[in-house]
């Protein structure tokens, strides 16, 4: 009879730490704006051809709720964590499970992400603004959008599709960006930037010791911007560049398949400053140690 007993309290105990079922729906303009909060786990964002927006997944045992509230054009979905308690505070987050949500959006709908740990996939959006935070859960975009921004620490950031201004800050995550057709402004203290695509309007990357790696070309009056202090910079330009091309170290060295690169006639360093073409773009690239090697793609 006993055994009977516990068998039921050990199914229901498993079920607890299987986590909540997440299912609900809630109407949403086209173009409406769908903010998502969740700590740790992760957060996946995908895309229908309807005025709705639903909710699924599984939320982490620990977790008091999910918090669903409509105001106005926006939608707040927030995994509620539990409060701290105690002189020091402690309990809160640290005791929850995480939880995984998938929702689905309109195609045209903005997205804003709130994430600790938590990791962030969003895809399919047409037309809608993206912004995510996020401490050290990785963070993946891949969206036609006018404007992407993410903020992060640790998490390494991967950008696809379509964007006309991607705004981009880390401290230690990499910068992936297979395709930013527009402008760009990424930043990162230790991180690598990888920046593919173009032809570029204007874009701007600051990095301390991370490398950065530029593969694209300009528009008729576009520019590109590279600051670094240790970091090492690699572009590859199409053979067809037209720009004027300004390129200095302190003592790193240079090596470029446009120009000519002007060694210092006492102590480390060089520099290059030529009109490749008709000179219509501008490419500015300054380190303090980090070498610079300038390709041309043919």
């Amino acid at each position: 009879m006993k055994r009977l007993l516990v068998l039921p309290l050990l199914l229901f105990s498993a079920i607890a730490l299987a986590g909540q079922p997440i299912d609900q729906t809630r109407d949403l303009a086209a173009d409406g704006h769908v903010k998502i909060v969740n700590v740790k786990g992760s957060i996946q964002v995908t895309t229908w051809d309807r005025n709705q927006v639903h909710v699924g997944g599984t939320l982490g045992k620990g977790s008091p709720g999910l918090q669903v509230e409509k105001d106005g054009d926006t939608l707040l979905i927030k995994v509620k964590t539990p409060e701290k308690s105690g002189l020091f505070h402690w309990g809160g987050d640290d005791n929850m499970e995480p939880s995984t949500l998938d929702v689905q959006v309109p195609r045209g709908a903005s997205v804003a992400v709130d994430a600790v740990s938590a990791t962030t996939d969003i895809r399919g959006l047409s037309g809608g603004t993206v912004d995510v935070n996020s401490v050290s859960g990785d963070v993946r975009i891949d969206a036609d959008s006018p404007k992407v921004s993410v903020d992060a620490v640790s998490a390494r950031v991967e950008l696809s599709g379509a964007m006309q201004q991607a705004d981009i800050q880390t401290v230690s995550g990499d910068i992936i960006a297979p395709k930013v057709a527009q402008r760009g402004d990424l930043e990162t203290v230790s991180g690598e930037i990888r920046l593919h695509g173009g032809p570029f309007a204007k874009i701007s990357m600051n990095t301390v010791s991370g490398d950065v790696e530029v593969d694209g070309g300009l528009q008729k009056d576009g520019h590109i911007e590279v600051d670094s202090v240790s970091g090492d910079v690699k572009l590859r330009l199409p053979a067809t560049l037209s720009a004027q091309m300004r390129v200095s170290t302190f003592s790193g060295d240079i090596r470029s398949a446009f120009g000519q690169v002007i060694e210092k006639a006492h102590g480390p360093g060089s520099s290059l400053n030529s009109r490749i073409g008709q000179g219509d773009g501008n490419i500015d690239v300054q380190t303090f140690s980090g070498d610079v090697k300038i390709e041309k793609n043919d």
